[in-house]
């Protein structure tokens, strides 16, 4: 007998979502290889297509259609593929320590020339050595010329001192960054999940920092809009006259405005996410300074941070002169509106006083129609009374013709009033 009630169509996926993409475990001493691959949507069934056949050639059952990560053994290295929102991440790992550091990555056990045929562009690649506490080099200089060329490194103890972790955030020659991580204290599974959270440190890094080309192109642009909307907004407190020409201007920055929103906001989104996943990746380190070294957060916060802060503040500066050329042109809309509406006023004040004057002259003329009319009707009944006096009737015919001539006025006045009131009516109705 069922105790619940009919289950969400999507409870089961949401209960293991929480569960999805676990860390690779790696004991010390082992070796790992990671890749962001930035992938466009129209690539996703080729790079689902590439991964299957390395699988199928190594006899690994593939990935389904619809998935979003896998992982299984590639001859002597263990492969995690997983999708993000853009890109794509490889992460190999190996058992094992290589003769000189760095020498040995997982990364040149895959075929020759499939992981270099993936889809996409790369956007971070790093290379990462997993040491034992007592094979770990002592000194700070020999750290350096021993793993990372000499250069300034940064370092911290990390997982509340089960381990240290350094880094020079570099680019190397090969393409790859280096990691290197010390086990104090590590289990597997704590060691895989520290060296993913450095890995997701970079990826999302680099990820974050593709909108900050964009902040620099659009900020001497931003910089001319802002002078143009000054300008013309100084020409609206002038009152000189041109608000049709202002309007027009101002739509144009509208429509240049709102085009770089749309051109960029996506980007910049992004790059508030990823750079919260960043310090979210950071806080989940649990670093303790180490003498003589910054640490991952220190180091952060001091490069990447004003960066993601240009971008934040480009991207609320087209959103403010937004706002300003939406409010200086509803100022302008409405002066042009009062403008309208008095020339509208003035229109019809003109139009009210043709009307007077038209109907002054419609009264005009139909005092002239009825002294026509009364003029024709006279000449009628003039011809009527001279036909009765042909028959005999003693009539005076000036006499008779005199006598009609108010009655006729009369009868001409009160039909021309009758149709004139008649026309209105019709007009009314």
């Amino acid at each position: 007998m069922r105790l619940l009630p009919a289950d969400l169509p999507e409870r089961a996926a949401l209960s293991l979502e929480v569960h999805a993409r676990p860390s690779e475990p790696l004991a010390a001493p082992g070796r790992a290889s990671y890749v962001a691959v930035l992938v466009d949507a129209d690539e996703r069934e080729r790079e689902l297509a590439h991964l299957a056949r390395l699988c199928r050639a190594h006899g690994q059952p593939a990935p389904p259609p619809d998935a979003v990560h896998w992982s299984g053994h590639i001859g002597d290295v263990r492969l995690k593929w997983e999708r993000h929102g853009e890109f794509s991440s490889y992460t190999l790992l190996m058992p094992g320590r290589a003769t000189v550091p760095f020498g040995d990555p997982p990364a040149v056990h895959l075929p020759p020339g499939w992981l270099a045929a993936v889809p996409g562009m790369t956007a971070y690649a790093g290379h990462a050595e997993l040491l034992q506490a007592e094979e770990a080099p002592e000194a700070l200089s020999e750290l350096q010329q021993g793993f990372f060329g000499g250069r300034p490194v940064v370092g911290s103890a990390v997982g509340d001192g089960a381990g240290l972790a350094y880094s020079d955030f570099l680019i190397q020659p090969d393409g790859f960054g280096r990691l290197l991580l010390v086990d104090q204290g590590f289990t597997p599974l704590m060691a895989g999940r520290m060296l993913q959270r450095l890995f997701e440190i970079e990826a999302y890094r680099t990820m974050a920092l593709l909108a900050f080309p964009v902040a620099r192109r659009l900020s001497p642009r931003l910089l001319a809009i802002e002078r143009a909307l000054a300008g013309l907004t100084d020409d609206i407190a002038r009152d000189g006259g041109r608000d049709e020409t202002l309007l027009h201007e101002l739509t144009r920055l509208a429509a240049e405005i709102e085009s770089g929103l749309s051109a960029s906001q996506f980007r910049f989104g992004a790059c508030r996410a990823y750079a919260e996943l960043v310090r979210t990746r950071i806080a989940e380190l649990r670093e303790r300074r180490l003498h003589g070294l910054q640490t991952v957060d220190e180091f952060m916060s001091r490069r990447f941070a004003p960066a993601v802060a240009t971008c934040a503040t480009v991207s609320q500066r087209m959103r403010d002169l937004s706002e300003r050329v939406a409010q200086a042109s509803h100022l302008l809309s409405t002066r042009v509106d009062i403008a309208r509406e008095h020339q509208n006023h003035a229109l019809l004040a003109s139009m009210d006083r043709r009307a007077k004057v038209q109907l002054r002259l419609q009264q005009t003329v139909e005092g002239l129609s009825v002294a026509a009319i009364v003029y024709y009707m006279a000449g009628v009944v003039g011809y009527l009374a001279k036909g009765g006096q042909s028959l005999g009737a003693p009539l005076d015919v000036d006499l008779f013709v005199g006598l009609s001539v108010p009655v006729l006025a009369l009868l001409a006045f009160r039909a021309v009033r009758r149709a004139r009131r008649r026309a209105s009516d019709q007009e009314a109705v």
